[in-house]
């Protein structure tokens, strides 16, 4: 099984900044409200400013690169992110329910031989994961320069490697699991102008000391090709990485089988500006005190179902709320207040359930994407009901309503 944590592999496309022959004028717009006296001149922020010095104005997706996975300055690889304590939290954390939902995997894969594969830049949180998984009473191999950088064996005696790449993990008939993963791939964003479409990128505020801006590109830049010549939106988020990681992921499930399941903040093509950061738990403004707070775009669901290119066939993205629902969450909560007797646990179920299915909390903010072989859909040899022109598709668990039998 191969698992896409938080941090991601953005070097699988890192897209070189191409030198754009024109002078840099005209629009510009300031990241928000923030005086410069509330703007923290941070570590990252220098750096930043003396890259644009050099070089000039940055995409936004060099910005992100830059502050999230600097290896010297970027949030995830040293910054304490995760929990109450931290800036944001994720599903598991936020109730059991949500990782037992998921255990009808183990009945599949149990005659199987199993080994989990971590696809993860920060040290932080590939420490924390190693600790939840194996609790190192096995001491773990550890090899900075090698693509496999950790190796260890979890409590129920699986090995468990973590890598900085997807394409560094073997090959083979896989599950991959990619939560709240693309939502921190880097995404350049275009305006719509009476010129065409502008990218969006991030210069020095001449009016103000150490603080920084929005400004559009003069001209056409390269990721202007990822824009659908069809696109409806004045302004969109494109996200080269993450097209690029749905490719091999394709290529691998087309070639060796297995599937990938994609749970993430997103929607279908019809949102425009998304990107914002948190810290603190609170929404955060993205330009100011850069590499203390996280940085997020959603996903582009349509994108990635494009970007699979028809190899593989894809299914959603559906609401959190539909998808849990189809996995039994309803069943598994009435299973576990049945056994609880303590008040104040089965408040926390409560409370925890509510977050995960509430429509206006997580419900219909999260989302579920998946790749799959096309055989696994209609068989390899479908028998037609006769009064059908078409095969049936094979429920797929998850995105198929429940049924019991």
């Amino acid at each position: 099984m191969s698992v896409l944590a938080k941090a991601g592999a953005w070097s699988l496309c890192a897209a070189a900044r191409a030198a754009i022959p024109c002078l840099w004028k005209g629009k510009y717009f300031s990241s928000g409200k923030e005086p410069g006296e509330n703007n923290p001149v941070t570590p990252m922020l220098r750096h930043l400013m003396y890259k644009i010095k050099s070089t000039g104005p940055i995409t936004v997706a060099e910005y992100m690169k830059e502050v999230l996975t600097n290896p010297a300055k970027g949030y995830y690889v040293y910054r304490d992110m995760l929990g109450e304590e931290g800036d944001f939290i994720t599903s598991p954390e936020i109730s059991q329910i949500f990782g037992e939902v998921f255990s009808q995997l183990g009945s599949v894969l149990k005659n199987c031989d199993i080994s989990i594969h971590l696809v993860e830049v920060s040290q932080k949180l590939s420490e924390i994961q190693a600790l939840t998984l194996t609790e190192e009473k096995v001491p773990l191999e550890r090899s900075a320069g090698s693509p496999v950088y950790m190796k260890g064996v979890t409590k129920s005696g699986i090995p468990v490697s973590w890598y900085r790449d997807l394409q560094d993990v073997p090959k083979g008939y896989s599950f991959y699991l990619a939560h709240e993963f693309f939502d921190v791939l880097p995404v350049h964003k275009f305006q719509k102008t009476p010129q065409g479409w502008r990218e969006v990128f991030i210069d020095i505020d001449p009016q103000v000391s150490d603080k920084l801006r929005f400004v559009l590109a003069p001209c056409a830049t390269p990721a202007e090709a990822f824009i659908q010549h069809n696109e409806t939106r004045d302004h969109v988020e494109v996200c080269p990485d993450a097209g690029v990681i749905i490719q091999e992921l394709s290529q691998r499930i087309a070639l060796t089988g297995g599937a990938a399941l994609v749970a993430d903040y997103g929607h279908d093509g019809t949102k425009t500006d998304t990107f914002r950061g948190f810290c603190g738990h609170k929404l955060h403004d993205v330009l100011i005190a850069p590499g203390t707070a996280d940085l997020t775009a959603d996903v582009d669901f349509s994108f990635l179902r494009r970007m699979a290119q028809g190899r593989v066939a894809s299914l959603g993205p559906i609401k959190q709320q539909t998808f849990l629902k189809n996995m039994g969450i309803d069943v598994r909560l009435k299973v576990l207040l049945g056994k609880s007797t303590e008040p104040s646990l089965r408040q926390q179920l409560l409370v925890g359930y509510d977050m995960l299915m509430n429509p206006k909390k997580m419900g219909e903010r999260f989302n579920f994407f998946a790749l799959l072989p096309h055989q696994r859909l209609h068989g390899r040899n479908p028998q037609k009901n006769a009064h059908q022109s078409k095969p049936s598709p094979s429920p797929v668990a998850g995105f198929s309503e429940l049924v019991w039998q």
